[in-house]
């Protein structure tokens, strides 16, 4: 019944934003006090951190534009074989259906005219549902079997 709390995301760490005005410009040279070199030292290296940390988001942007790009090839490129082999399938199927009609006009033109035709297409029905059957029987099996 208690509540749990879930942390949420961290932030990324950010450097500090430069300031928009220096007052006291200064630099490691003669002139400047001996304090005041540790203040330099320590600017400088703010200044440092936040260059190297916007080269390292640059980095991490292209190389997400690289991998983005990559996704897309690799989508395109399955959609063509998936296309591709719609293409192929539809053309068998279309063939098969092509052949199953040539035949049943073969044997209309070889039938006698004595028979009716409902008897003939019930029976071109039957034949073709026992050879789907037996297709679909002979796609489940395994081709072999192991442990013998």
């Amino acid at each position: 019944e208690k509540t749990v709390p879930i942390p949420e995301k961290l932030n990324e760490w950010a450097p500090r934003p430069p300031p928009e005005f220096v007052r006291d410009v200064m630099g490691s040279s003669a002139g400047a006090g001996s304090g005041e070199f540790h203040v330099y030292r320590h600017l400088r290296r703010r200044e440092y951190q936040r260059q190297d940390f916007m080269d390292a988001m640059a980095e991490k942007q292209r190389l997400d534009e690289e991998f983005q790009k990559k996704l897309e090839r690799n989508k395109m490129i399955a959609e063509e074989q998936t296309a591709k082999r719609r293409r192929k399938r539809q053309k068998l199927k279309e063939k098969k259906l092509q052949a199953k009609k040539n035949k049943l006009e073969q044997k209309k033109q070889e039938k006698e005219p004595g028979q009716s035709q409902e008897q003939d297409s019930s029976e071109d029905d039957e034949e073709d549902s026992k050879e789907e059957e037996e297709k679909e029987d002979d796609a489940e099996e395994p081709s072999f079997v192991m442990g013998r």
